[in-house]
């Protein structure tokens, strides 16, 4: 293949996907790394995408750097939401301890909770507040409130997680992107979902289709260290990638 049949199709998918890796290139193109990333380093200087660690993003694709307000997400998407929920929600059981990241897709997967005896971590009031009603124990995160997010979030929350091992846990985020993680605009929040994340043994992302090829300022996880829960995935080039689970 010649390089200017070469750029054209590293442009098609990285602009059709928002980003692409890497190892997606290769295959692609059926070319070796070295090529795809002398191919990557004359696109970049062109302008004509934005080569990351990894891979690269389109040259449209903003970067997130505010949360949206609580109250304006909490109807986005609803119908998918309710699935991702329902879902995640049948992976809990009762002798699990459990960490649920405020948020408005992880709210949703209290409505669904039918294990009693199950003991939970949360660093969301509401969450905590719910909970509690449904009699499950719980224990909520102390330090610095953040108010677009409802979620507890600093130092000292990052302290107390340091003392929990959590057999699953259900995050909340703004942006995945293959190449780039898994993000959220704020880093204090980002912060915390790494911590909890990290004393974590099954890390589950709940995230609707908007949340694709997204990317926020701060990543708090890999790509590839997180199961993610997911509904209509429109995007082909993602179906291959075992660690997204499509539910309907």
């Amino acid at each position: 293949m010649l390089a200017e049949e070469r750029f054209a199709k590293i442009l098609s998918i990285v602009e059709k996907n928002g980003s692409a890796t890497i190892a997606d290139l290769m295959s692609e193109l059926e070319a070796s790394e070295s090529t795809v990333r002398r191919d990557l380093n004359t696109l970049s200087a062109k302008g004509l995408l934005t080569k990351v660690h990894g891979g690269a993003i389109a040259k449209n694709s903003t970067i997130k750097t505010m949360d949206d307000n609580y109250n304006s997400r909490s109807n986005l998407n609803m119908e998918d939401k309710i699935i991702i929920a329902k879902y995640a929600a049948s992976l809990i059981k009762s002798d699990d301890f459990v960490y649920i990241d405020a948020g408005t897709t992880t709210s949703l997967i209290i409505d669904f909770l039918e294990e009693p005896g199950t003991v939970f971590v949360t660093n969301a009031v509401e969450h905590a507040r719910r909970l509690s009603q449904k009699g499950y124990t719980v224990y909520i995160l102390g330090g610095e409130f953040k108010a677009s997010t409802e979620a507890i979030v600093g130092e000292e929350a990052i302290e107390t997680l340091d003392k929990y091992n959590f057999t699953k846990g259900f995050w909340g985020t703004n942006g995945i992107c293959v190449s780039r993680g898994i993000t959220t605009p704020e880093f204090k929040e980002a912060m915390v979902k790494k911590a909890a994340l990290k004393n974590c043994e099954e890390r589950f992302i709940v995230a609707d289709q908007s949340k694709f090829s997204e990317i926020s300022s701060v990543k708090f996880a890999d790509f590839d260290e997180v199961e993610i829960i997911t509904t209509n995935l429109q995007q082909q080039s993602l179906k291959k990638y075992k660690n997204i689970m499509e539910v309907s």
